[in-house]
């Protein structure tokens, strides 16, 4: 009764806005696209579009209808793509998502003799700094997430991969370049620079600032690591970050690093993924090479 190209016109009309340019996409022509539905609306006995004026409008039951077509067809797009490449003696794709931005170096470290080892299998890398990264496991955007904030949601597993200190960052000559860690209230004078993302999402305000009470002098966001360090070093704002990837830029800039209050902050970097997916072979092989001891003893 209901079949997949039902669920694809209900997506398409949603996306092109009309049942004409959704043919059009579809490869089909418009008279055989109401056909098909038609015939679907009367074998569940019940309207899936309104029309209002020149517009269709789904019901509640073309909502119910569109939310499964967004969640079903990107799983078997996927399965196909699988099932072609195994076909075709190919091992497969692993599409990373990082919601963890300064991890991308920790993360080359691990791609580089992953695709050593696993030269059938393509690796590809999204990175956007409002990335909606459980979303994109749910709708099979992504295989593997990495993140320091996982979200245990049914049908998703996280594993810890390292740990890390979250320090403050700032220029050698900083009036705190040699405390032996800072308080709250000493940010309050400092422009903090941070990666384009929400407050609430930020383990320097989350874990440090807002608990205080108190907010930075100023708060400027910039998108790549090396313009946010370049900064520190010219004495333009502080920034909070991994100690192990402040120590690499150490090498060669005037940074240092400086405990976030007395116990600092320790978090974790976690791998996440669909349980399904865990019993693949080249998907199990990355997550066990992230959670090498090569891997954590260099961060």
């Amino acid at each position: 009764m209901l079949e997949r190209i039902h669920l694809a016109i209900v997506q398409q009309v949603e996306q092109q806005g009309s049942l004409t340019a959704a043919a059009g996409v579809l490869h089909v022509t418009q008279s055989a696209l109401s056909h098909s539905m038609r015939k679907l609306e009367q074998q569940l006995g019940t309207e899936i579009w309104r029309r209002e004026g020149r517009s269709l409008q789904l019901t509640q039951a073309g909502q119910y209808l569109l939310a499964v077509a967004n969640r079903v067809l990107p799983q078997l797009d996927l399965a196909e793509e699988r099932l072609q490449q195994f076909a075709q003696g190919e091992r497969g794709s692993l599409r990373i998502g990082m919601e963890c931005h300064p991890c991308y170096q920790w993360l080359l470290k691990i791609v580089a003799p992953y695709l050593s080892a696993w030269p059938d299998v393509d690796v590809d890398v999204k990175q956007k700094f409002q990335f909606s990264g459980i979303g994109a496991l749910y709708g099979y955007e992504v295989d593997l997430l990495v993140t320091p904030d996982p979200i245990y949601k049914p049908g998703l597993t996280f594993e810890p991969v390292f740990d890390y200190e979250q320090v403050l960052v700032v220029a050698k000559g900083h009036a705190l370049a040699n405390e032996t860690y800072v308080k709250p209230h000493h940010i309050t004078k400092e422009v903090l620079i941070t990666y384009p993302v929400d407050v609430d999402r930020l383990d320097i305000y989350n874990h440090f600032l807002l608990p205080a009470g108190v907010t930075p002098k100023r708060h400027k966001t910039i998108e790549t690591t090396d313009i946010m360090l370049q900064m520190v070093a010219s004495g333009r704002g502080v920034a909070a970050l991994p100690r192990w990837l402040v120590e690499e830029y150490a090498e060669k800039l005037a940074i240092v690093p400086v405990r976030l209050g007395a116990k600092g902050i320790a978090k974790h970097i976690y791998l996440g993924a669909r349980e399904t997916d865990t019993s693949i072979d080249y998907v199990r092989a990355f997550i066990e090479l992230a959670r090498g001891p090569s891997t954590t003893a260099s961060n």
